[in-house]
């Protein structure tokens, strides 16, 4: 997909953090994303700067995949990391946020998520976002 308009509050050379509208911070916490991505994930694109990006996921991050937190790590939040850890143990699947720019992942959305599921040792569902050809998945 082609961003054209975008804010530029988002760019893969800072390490920003988004403020997410809840109804999609819901979705995420759930694992419960709507189709399109592009639609879906509407609130976290206009933030990025102009230029092509593909969206996929959610999906499995590989075994070893570093991830650039954009905000405190660990996350001093042990609560939410509970909350999140019990919701992997029962089968959830939360889904992070990643803005990948084909040398790093930064965590747009998503520092609790991964941190339960590294302490639950399951690989994480992300969403990611990556600079190049435009391409949406469906």
């Amino acid at each position: 997909m082609t961003i054209s308009g975008g804010t530029g509050f988002l760019d893969v050379n800072t390490r920003a953090r988004a403020e997410l509208p809840q109804s999609l911070r819901i979705a995420l916490a759930t694992g419960q994303l709507r189709r399109p991505l592009a639609a879906t994930l509407g609130p976290v694109l206009d933030l990025l700067v102009d230029g092509d990006y593909r969206v996929s996921g959610p999906e499995r991050l590989p075994d070893g995949r570093l991830l650039t937190p954009t905000d405190t790590w660990p996350p001093s939040d042990e609560a939410r990391v509970g909350y999140y850890r019990t919701a992997i143990r029962t089968g959830h699947r939360p889904v992070a946020v990643v803005l990948a720019d084909g040398e790093r992942e930064l965590i747009i959305d998503g520092h609790h998520k991964i941190a339960a599921y590294r302490a639950e040792e399951v690989a994480p569902a992300v969403v990611r976002i990556s600079q190049g050809q435009a391409y949406s998945a469906s």
